[in-house]
């Protein structure tokens, strides 16, 4: 599902968040370690986590508790939105926090299967401010390596993943352009894209059943917008 925004990131960058989604079943004692041997560590684990054996339940269900545990889930969400949040209520921003969550485990999800078992690296590291950038490589089994640059923060004693680059593609940048897009096709509204968002994971709730993890907390529907052209930019998976 979502093809319409998720595809334009690589397939690498599904690589990047598989090899992220052991954090959410590994020891948490990641905040005592260097950023490098924390990254590492995230590879190690990896072929533990997920595989072509997976159910996609399960998979959804643990890359919710990663995006909860280990990512600077709301710094990416209010980078996303960029000047459109100051467009939507403080609750609509909580909504899309939740959405945008969820939005993330499904996309990711379900692309991660492949994956399980290749060869992973960390190649060196570098400062960029507060952040500690850790640079790796996934080497493919059937095509060239893949580049992954991790921003890693340290805030609170514990470590916290706030961007991916794969091949020079930022995560966050990516969604932040897709989103506006979305948004600018349909009249500029930010409220188009939680519309969308809402459809769409609607959709997708059945593939949500029988998920060992808790559900995504129910929401009221919000009131009720004006009348506006259904949301473009969000397709079902076929």
């Amino acid at each position: 599902m979502m093809r319409n925004i998720a595809l334009r990131a690589s397939r690498g960058l599904g690589v990047a968040l598989l090899f992220a989604a052991c954090l959410a079943a590994g020891p948490r004692g990641a905040a005592a370690q260097d950023a490098a041997t924390f990254v590492q560590n995230l590879g190690n684990e990896a072929i533990h986590v997920l595989g072509q054996s997976v159910p996609p339940a399960q998979r959804t269900a643990h890359f919710r508790r990663l995006f909860d545990s280990d990512f600077d889930l709301p710094g990416a969400a209010r980078f996303v939105l960029g000047p459109n949040a100051r467009a939507l209520t403080p609750e609509q921003n909580q909504e899309f926090l939740t959405l945008f969550r969820e939005y993330l485990a499904q996309a990711y999800s379900k692309r991660l299967a492949e994956y399980g078992g290749e060869p992973f690296r960390v190649t060196g590291t570098r400062q960029n401010g507060e952040e500690t950038i850790v640079a790796s490589q996934v080497q493919r089994r059937n095509g060239n390596p893949v580049e992954i640059d991790w921003h890693v923060l340290g805030r609170d004693g514990r470590m916290l993943i706030t961007d991916v680059y794969v091949d020079g593609v930022s995560m966050k940048l990516t969604h932040r352009q897709e989103f506006a897009s979305i948004i600018q096709r349909n009249g500029g509204r930010p409220d188009a894209l939680l519309a969308a968002l809402r459809q769409q994971l609607a959709q997708a709730a059945p593939a949500r059943s029988g998920s060992s993890s808790e559900p995504m907390p129910a929401r009221q529907p919000m009131s009720a917008p004006q009348p506006m052209p259904a949301p473009q930019g969000l397709a079902p998976e076929r």
